[in-house]
């Protein structure tokens, strides 16, 4: 083992995760198909992440999921909306121990599900824009470290860039999903966050899983509108477009090991079909291998607490 180790050249640590954490209005709910993943409550969240420091992760990212929805997701921007209160409430907790950061799109806002504003039944990327940058200084008023469009519409990195720095916020990071694909892997995320779309689907603005390229004009174009790290989306399918992205840009690159791969593993390892333990750590070595050096992953937690127990 430790000549494996002298030689090892992909190495996880706590420090590279994020756990993505849900926060509601309402009671904590577990999420069923998401085996050790749940819904919290403000008062559940904010002992929840109480814990989080002392297992060495680098931070969270928050999800809200509102009591009202509307046309144009209005209650994601509000101050007194969900995730602003979870914000504060976190940053109250954990303070600099524990980087906090803000997901920022439409589709658990709004009454259709969908990650902008429609005109004519369609999703209308120009008229979102404003939206989301409106959104996104709420959250880094409220207290995020950094703030994450994951809605795929184009420019709204720039915008939302604009609109930090003309209140001020220069320093506010923006982690860009810029490659995010329309995926069969979501499932199990839109269950826990209310956001499946009501109608259609998100091919509009999402990327083809069958581009490659495309990846790296997206990511590119996002650079060039001010974000400060990008993301791909999902991780493992598309561990070929995470190299790539690693090849051709220098700045720092998160990979999201989403949903329906957690899940599938979850169900495997209820099974007994493979080893849990071993399965989530070489799904996690493959990630970075693959060029990530941030790890958005609902495994974060797990992983670390395996990781102090053998420690200790």
């Amino acid at each position: 083992p430790k000549l494996r180790a002298f030689a090892r050249e992909s190495r996880i640590t706590p420090e590279q995760l994020i756990w993505p954490m849900f926060v509601s209005e309402g009671a904590t709910q577990a999420i069923a198909s998401m085996p050790g993943i749940s819904r919290y409550s403000l008062d559940d969240l904010r002992r929840e992440v109480a814990t989080l420091p002392e297992l060495g992760l680098l931070g969270v990212i928050l999800f809200g999921i509102p009591n009202h929805k509307d046309e144009t997701g209005s209650e994601a921007h509000a101050d007194t909306g969900i995730l602003a209160k979870a914000i504060r409430a976190v940053k109250a907790e954990v303070g600099e121990r524990l980087l906090v950061v803000a997901d920022v799109c439409l589709c658990e806002y709004t009454s259709h599900g969908h990650c902008g504003v429609l005109r004519d039944g369609r999703v209308d990327n120009d008229a979102t824009l404003p939206i989301l940058a409106k959104t996104a200084v709420c959250y880094a008023q409220a207290g995020a470290d950094i703030v994450a469009p994951s809605d795929m519409m184009d420019g709204r990195v720039g915008a939302i860039r604009e609109a930090l720095d003309d209140e001020g916020l220069i320093e506010t990071p923006i982690l860009a999903y810029s490659a995010k694909y329309c995926s069969a892997f979501y499932g199990p995320f839109r269950d826990a966050a209310d956001s499946a779309p009501q109608f259609g689907d998100r091919r509009g603005y999402q990327m083809d899983p069958s581009n490659r390229r495309e990846a790296l004009r997206e990511v590119e174009l996002d650079i060039a509108e001010g974000a400060d790290a990008v993301m791909v989306k999902p991780a493992l399918p598309y561990l070929d477009i995470i190299r790539e992205v690693r090849d051709a840009f220098d700045v720092p690159i998160a990979a999201y090991n989403v949903s329906g791969e957690y899940s599938m593993l979850k169900a495997a390892a209820a099974n007994g079909w493979i080893d849990e333990d071993r399965a989530i750590a070489e799904t996690l070595t493959c990630i970075k291998r693959a060029g990530a050096d941030v790890l958005v992953t609902y495994h974060a937690k797990e992983f670390a607490e395996k990781r102090l127990h053998e420690r200790d």
